[in-house]
């Protein structure tokens, strides 16, 4: 089967299943706003916003073991690491609107290291979910204390959210930072401080 056909086949598998029911969902919310989901320009709306918002809260389907498929190694190395700038995207899940911006990961080894790719498959996996920026960033770190079991871990997230900008107080600059911090990270203030320095939160 070639890769039109694959496609095709795809398309008519998500129409028996979720891409469906959310296609029809927002055909309904089309015309709740009084507009026409058969006009030119919205005939295909329901579905790329279907599909899109599959793709958004496509961490529920994912499973951290298989992310990490076993990139773990065992290394003398006992130094910080810092993976910093991690872009990301999510959802709040009190608005349904995307907040978005910059995770900063730092760890310290027992003697084990993950593959560099993993951390920000991590964020991804659960940035894409309805969120709040408070539990997404405990879920990051904890994540990553419980697999690596490291002597410590902290996650700083950066992020502006289109709840507060768009609508409401309609802020357009402000931002929000939520740490998480694990073992040393936490229990000593000149890991932390290091931690800190490097990334460079403003």
């Amino acid at each position: 089967m070639n890769t039109e056909q694959d496609s095709e086949a795809d398309h008519k598998h998500d129409l028996h299943g979720t891409t469906a029911n959310l296609e029809s969902l927002y055909a309904q919310i089309l015309e709740n706003l009084d507009e026409n989901p058969n006009r030119q320009g919205l005939i295909k709306t329901p579905l790329r916003a279907a599909k899109a918002l599959e793709f958004l809260t496509s961490g529920y389907t994912q499973d951290l073991n298989k992310i990490i498929n076993n990139a773990i190694f065992d290394e003398n190395f006992d130094e910080m690491v810092i993976v910093k700038d991690i872009e990301f995207y999510s959802l709040c899940e009190h608005h349904i609107l995307p907040f978005w911006g910059k995770c900063h990961v730092g760890y310290l080894p027992r003697n084990r290291i993950i593959g560099l790719s993993k951390i920000p498959r991590i964020v991804d996996m659960f940035a894409r979910r309805l969120q709040v920026q408070e539990r997404l960033t405990r879920e990051i770190a904890e994540a990553l204390q419980t697999t690596l079991n490291p002597t410590g871990v902290g996650v700083v997230m950066e992020a502006q959210h289109m709840c507060m900008m768009a609508r409401g107080v309609e802020k357009q600059t402000s931002k929000m930072t939520t740490n998480a911090m694990r073992g040393t990270f936490r229990e000593d203030s000149s890991t932390r401080s290091e931690f800190l320095r490097c990334i460079q939160v403003n």
